[in-house]
């Protein structure tokens, strides 16, 4: 059975108890006694590991609270200025002492004593970092780490009025839902229009980051980023061409189910075509959800939805309320998105989102929710190196708690009508996701494999792609413009680049932990958490089997799982 969420900060012995990072000067004394202390046995090599692991771990919290506060207010210079700071004087100096302590740590004789069954994934990763390592990257490397917030603070800025009121495009989207068209209509054109206006400087961003990131790839050997990245990712489980054969699986099995879904909404709604603006809306007379008033009452209920589920997982939440770590409304002046940010001393992570009591709040609540329970089953762990887990099986952490969780779902809803209303919606979002990452994905791929292409060739390619894998059901007719900066609303191209395939894969394991959930929910939960609990410290394929899925991206195996959804959806809609 797993523990009470009763998370420890991790105590400390090499640093001071009061220590605070606040220049390199008073750091650096710390990476000059690890690279200098004598290894002559076993036990010196653990007890280096475990001071290794104490100092990245409060260096890496540091960072995360910077940034946290950097984008709970973006209008705040001061916590900017700190973030940056800590990119451009903390940040390049650490690279280097890292690369030093990485080969110090490979170099040991007492290396191959260590438990392989354990170490075995971390040391493949130290040995990874070794041969990716190029000095005069470090620089770029800094530069990219502020570029990439840049992109944070346009979209921070993006508002439009709606009846005399202003709101982010986070809260205007909730107008999208409204059954009145002429709103929904009028209410698109000016997120779009608000979005064309910043459109110039997100291509100039986009490309800056793009040649800088080639650079770095050049820089260490490699004939374009996507090569560079997904060896620095750790992708030691699967290849560009699996990207590539999941694409076209997408093509084949996902899309029919996608017109599927659209053409009924367009029956549902009562239309001769169904327009970019009518996907969310409900048919007259049906009011939007609203699973919750407040970020507080949204709070309370995924605490009651999660209790049901799994009281661990409650726990887990309740632990981060007494710390203080969740900040779940959006403003003006606040960061676009949602995250979980894991910290890595204190151990319960902070969740970071922009309610508007909206459906897909409840979703982003619960996908976080999903990823907090992951840090605290993780935490044990002994060195903060096992809790780097690949991001294929945190995503599966937070995508299959989505789908459990919608068993529980009556904390937000108190009639059963709304509540296969909003089951429909869940199942519709995991399906019609896929085509999404698809595009991000092909996209990504396009991109690196042409540094250096134009604004023309750029929005050329992506205009294809995106055809590639639209749906044939929703009518875009003179929406062109709007559809050629559509990957700028993606903030995963311009501070995270390549990271969004392991959104698919992943919604695959969660499919699948899911479809073992309907046989037997308490095998399921169990083999959830013990994948979970194992951290970073196995390879993907042998966390999925640990969790009872298959490490699987074939068009065989993604048919199978999407019949599944298909017949679970079925089941919710009345005949």
């Amino acid at each position: 059975m797993h523990p009470k969420a009763a998370i420890q900060k991790i105590p400390r012995s090499f640093l001071p108890a009061d220590y605070m990072v606040t220049d390199w000067n008073s750091l650096e004394p710390y990476f000059i006694e690890l690279s200098e202390r004598p290894l002559n046995n076993k036990a010196d090599l653990s007890q280096w590991l475990q001071d290794l692991s104490e100092l990245e771990a409060v260096v890496s919290e540091d960072a995360c609270w910077r940034q946290i506060k950097m984008t709970c207010d973006t209008t705040d210079k001061t916590l900017e200025d700190a973030f940056t700071y800590f990119c451009m004087e903390i940040q390049p100096k650490l690279q280097s002492y890292a690369d030093l302590l990485n080969k110090k740590l490979i170099n040991c004789p007492f290396i191959n004593e260590l438990d392989q069954s354990l170490y075995h994934t971390y040391l493949r990763s130290v040995r990874k970092s070794i041969e990716l390592f190029r000095e005069e990257n470090i620089p770029i490397a800094a530069e990219l780490s502020v570029l990439q917030q840049q992109y944070g603070a346009i979209a921070g800025k993006m508002t439009i009025e709606v009846d005399g009121k202003e709101y982010t495009l986070q809260q205007a989207a909730k107008f999208l839902e409204s059954s009145d068209r002429k709103l929904r209509e009028s209410v698109y054109y000016k997120i779009q229009d608000r979005r064309k206006q910043d459109e110039a400087a997100m291509h100039e961003l986009y490309s800056t980051l793009i040649a800088k990131r080639h650079q770095i790839a050049v820089n260490a050997g490699f004939e374009n980023y996507r090569d560079y990245k997904f060896k620095e990712l750790g992708r030691f489980d699967y290849s560009k061409e699996d990207c590539f054969q999941f694409h076209e699986a997408v093509k084949q099995y996902v899309l029919p189910l996608v017109n599927e879904i659209y053409e009924r909404k367009r029956q549902k709604l009562g239309l001769d075509t169904l327009r970019p603006w009518d996907t969310e809306a409900e048919p007259a007379g049906t009011q939007p959800l609203k699973p919750f008033t407040t970020g507080e009452d949204l709070y309370e209920k995924t605490v009651k939805c999660f209790d049901q589920l799994n009281p661990f997982f409650a726990d887990c939440l309740r632990k981060m309320k007494e710390m203080n770590h969740f900040d779940l409304e959006s403003r003006k002046g606040k960061a676009p998105g949602g995250y979980n940010c894991p910290l890595a001393e204190s151990g319960a992570p902070f969740i970071f989102m922009n309610a508007a009591g909206q459906m897909s709040d409840v979703t982003t609540m619960v996908h976080e929710g999903g990823h907090a329970v992951h840090s605290f089953l993780a935490h044990p762990l002994p060195l903060s190196a096992f809790k780097e887990y690949p991001m294929e099986i945190a995503e599966v952490a937070s995508m299959a708690m989505e789908l459990f969780s919608m068993d529980h779902w009556q904390a937000f809803f108190d009639n059963e009508s709304d509540l296969l209303r909003a089951k429909e919606h869940q199942l519709e979002r995991t399906i019609t996701i896929f085509p999404w990452i698809a595009i991000i994905d092909k996209f990504q791929h396009w991109v690196y494999e042409h540094p250096q292409h134009s604004v023309e060739e750029r929005t050329a390619a992506w205009m294809n792609i995106l055809t590639e894998f639209s749906t044939s059901a929703i009518d875009y007719t003179g929406l062109d413009a709007y559809r050629a900066i559509g990957w700028q609303r993606q903030l995963h191209l311009f501070e995270v680049p390549f990271y969004y395939i392991e959104y698919g894969i992943a919604q695959l394991g969660a499919i699948g932990l899911w479809m073992q959930y309907k046989n037997n929910p308490e095998q399921a939960l169990e083999n959830y958490m013990n994948a979970l609990s194992l951290g970073g410290t196995k390879t993907l394929p042998e966390l999925y089997k640990t969790a009872g899925l298959e490490f699987n991206l074939t068009p065989a195996y993604i048919k199978t799982l999407m019949e599944f959804v298909k017949t679970e959806m079925d089941q919710l809609i009345p005949a």
